[in-house]
């Protein structure tokens, strides 16, 4: 969410027009984050967020703003897109694909607690179960194609460590698909970006209450169980280290199997999952990091952290998935 395309108090103004949103009270860009340009938008209906896509095509995102209305139109807390006057809910903006959705309240927990892991798990179960019968398909675009397409760029970068240590894996990931095993995986719509600073919290840090899930531009059709590993490689551990912190991990996926039980299947493939996840992160911000692309206010994250993940979830064992 950094901000590459200018957009100018005119500009929103006369993009206001198009909507029954209110006038423009307030316009200011969101530095956090890599991937899109965002500002908060306020206008005398009420605040928003204003999203021009710099990457995904318009032929890319119906699936995820779709994807958001019918979350929201389920219960499930996330940002709803809003419908211009023509009955669409995507448009142009400087040349960019652009969407207006409503702002959540409560802000990102940076150390969450069992209480916050356990929402989190919750929440992203019925966001599963919600999303089943969502009529659109698009793959993950940063899966295990994305993967095999990407690493080579990066050799240049690696040291022979490293460089091992992502061939590995990415080998790994590629005879795990292979074997049909994530065939037989529960599999639909996932966020697969469901970092801590992607999900807003009310009331106290004692007792938190779900504010919602936000920036699902990265989300695409994948097993739930990446979703998952995604997930708690994020929420669940040290910073400084990457080990798990056991009673998030426990609260975290007691709660989303109470609401959507793992299978046999997902046990099984789980230390796996973890180590894609891992994978999937440090590749991506070891491009972020060397091959970035120009903006105003890029912050790209340091790739060493997800690499450190990724060695202990191949040198540990990996804790296991509740049971009935």
């Amino acid at each position: 969410m950094a901000v590459f395309t200018p957009v100018t108090e005119d500009d929103a103004r006369a993009l206001l027009r198009r909507y029954q949103l209110g006038e423009l009270v307030a316009l200011r860009g969101i530095t956090a984050g890599i991937e899109n340009t965002n500002y908060f938008l306020d206008t005398t209906g009420g605040a928003y967020v204003l999203t021009l896509f710099e990457v995904l095509t318009a032929e890319q995102l119906p699936f995820y703003i779709e994807l958001m209305h019918h979350l929201a139109g389920r219960g499930v807390p996330v940002p709803e897109p809003q419908t211009l006057l023509d009955g669409t809910r995507l448009t142009e903006l400087n040349g960019k694909p652009a969407a207006i959705v409503t702002r959540l309240s409560g802000g990102y927990e940076p150390e969450p607690g069992p209480a916050h892991c356990a929402l989190a798990g919750q929440t992203l179960a019925r966001a599963h179960l919600a999303a089943q019968d969502f009529p659109i398909h698009q793959p993950n675009l940063r899966g295990l194609d994305w993967w095999k397409a990407t690493a080579p760029a990066l050799a240049p970068f690696l040291d022979p460590g490293q460089a091992a240590l992502l061939q590995g894996t990415l080998d790994e990931q590629i005879a795990f698909a292979a074997s049909g095993a994530p065939a037989r995986l529960p599999y639909g719509p996932a966020h697969c970006d469901l970092f801590r600073d992607n999900v807003l919290f009310d009331g106290t840090f004692e007792s938190p209450h779900m504010g919602g899930f936000i920036d699902f531009y990265f989300a695409g059709c994948d097993t739930w169980l990446f979703d998952v590993a995604v997930s708690v490689n994020d929420w669940c551990i040290h910073r400084a280290t990457g080990a798990f912190v056991r009673r998030r991990l426990e609260a975290w996926l007691q709660a989303y199997h109470a609401v959507r039980p793992f299978t046999e299947e997902e046990r099984a493939a789980w230390p796996a999952m973890l180590r894609a996840a891992a994978l999937r992160f440090w590749i991506s911000r070891l491009y972020d990091f060397h091959l970035p692309r120009p903006a105003q206010t890029l912050k790209p994250h340091d790739p060493r952290h997800f690499e450190r993940i990724l060695r202990l979830r191949t040198e540990q064992p990996a804790p296991a998935l509740p049971r009935p």
